[in-house]
């Protein structure tokens, strides 16, 4: 069974859905299957690696747009994790060939509509794709924010979910979070992203006698809800004059958080980190007392995996993502406001019972859930669909 995988965002991009793409590709590769990854390269290079698809870089973003139409083999399944350029080609490529696309829904368009540009565009896009039909002034609605682009936006969610045969989930949230795009569909499978086979077992976190650390790892763009957390962190403070805020992974929009710890005080006592190589975070992990978790956008979350497994205990803003891949005991959640940030983050600094409870669940969860058993359902959903007669309702 060959299959061919469809990824927006390339290889070693700071975020999730590059790195659940290549992860994914990379177990199916290891358990002897065919998969063809088709993925944002060079514009210009000599010798292209297998997939790479000619892509321009958008200035002040980490984030490359490749060409719509590359040059694709046939496959017995499409997996597509995005929707851009290179997603929509995924659908093409099922159409085309009547065979079932899957597709993993690793961001909320919806949460982050209003907060990046592209997202409506790349919206029109796909729709014009799909061939849904949409006369100007649904177009139109398209450059609205609020309710009327959340309406539109839901309606396309409809128009690309009767294409698949099936849409995994990383998170119940995010299966929760589908039936904004109606009722009829493909299958919906819940299937979180494990953390990588050659991660070491941690060490046995020990707390820090000298201080107290707070971390928070991952992008500070509007969608990770940067003000919540530094407002949180503000009401640590006070009550912890010796806390220290580590925030790690920040690039865009790194100098207005700067600007905002200068604004409420806390210039001394936050420090404001670039991202590092992947092998380098544990050390983060292993230095902090907690991590603090602020985003509410988020599907599933690999930080918050990672943390766990580090024996790190996490402060979770976002009730839905209390379900851990591994179920298990839910996690340790509060309501995304400063003063419930800042109380949950204060008890699990001083409950000793409770920051035990929490790592061990954390430790327990990620152990019951490793890379054998996402390799081994995703398979099962791919023989499972590809055995069945699935007539696209995708005109290319």
């Amino acid at each position: 069974m060959r299959i061919a995988h469809f990824c927006d965002s390339h290889p070693g991009r700071p975020d999730g859905v590059a790195h659940s793409a290549a992860l994914t590709v990379s177990l199916l590769r290891e358990a002897g299957h065919t998969v063809d990854f088709y993925h944002p390269g060079p514009l210009w290079t000599l010798q292209p690696s297998p997939g790479s698809v000619r892509s321009l870089t958008v200035p002040g973003r980490q984030l490359r747009i490749s060409t719509p139409w590359p040059q694709c083999r046939p496959a017995d399944v499409v997996h597509v994790h995005t929707t851009g350029p290179l997603g929509m080609a995924g659908f093409r490529l099922a159409a085309r060939r009547q065979v079932p696309l899957i597709a993993t829904w690793h961001t909320d368009l919806l949460a982050y509509a209003d907060i990046y540009p592209e997202i409506p565009i790349g919206a029109a896009w796909c729709a014009l794709q799909l061939r849904l039909g949409w006369s100007p002034k649904e177009y139109a609605e398209l450059a609205h924010r609020g309710g009327v682009r959340q309406r539109r936006l839901a309606l396309l969610g409809h128009g690309m979910f009767t294409r698949m045969a099936a849409a995994i989930a990383p998170s119940a949230k995010t299966a929760d979070g589908f039936a904004t795009f109606g009722n009829a569909g493909p299958e919906i499978c819940i299937l979180p992203t494990p953390l990588p086979p050659a991660d070491p077992p941690p060490p046995p976190h020990k707390k820090p006698a000298a201080r107290t650390v707070v971390l928070s790892v991952g992008r500070v763009t509007a969608e990770k809800n940067p003000e919540l957390l530094l407002r949180a962190f503000a009401l640590v403070h006070a009550a912890k004059p010796d806390a220290r805020l580590i925030v790690l992974g920040a690039h865009q929009g790194r100098a207005r958080l700067v600007r905002r710890v200068t604004a409420l005080g806390l210039a001394g006592c936050v420090d404001v980190l670039p991202p590092v190589p992947q092998h380098e975070v544990a050390a983060f992990y292993r230095a902090a007392d907690v991590l603090a978790f602020a985003s509410t956008t988020d599907t599933q979350s690999l930080v918050i995996t990672e943390a766990e497994a580090h024996g790190l205990p996490v402060v979770v803003a976002d009730p839905g993502l209390a379900r851990r891949p591994g179920d298990g005991p839910p996690r340790f959640t509060c309501a995304p406001t400063p003063p419930a940030l800042a109380a949950a983050l204060c008890r699990m600094l001083d409950d000793d019972g409770l920051r035990n409870a929490v790592i061990r669940d954390g430790l327990t969860a990620t152990a019951g859930y490793p890379p054998s058993v996402y390799l081994r359902r995703l398979v099962d959903l791919y023989h499972r669909h590809a055995g069945h007669d699935h007539l696209s309702r995708f005109c290319p």
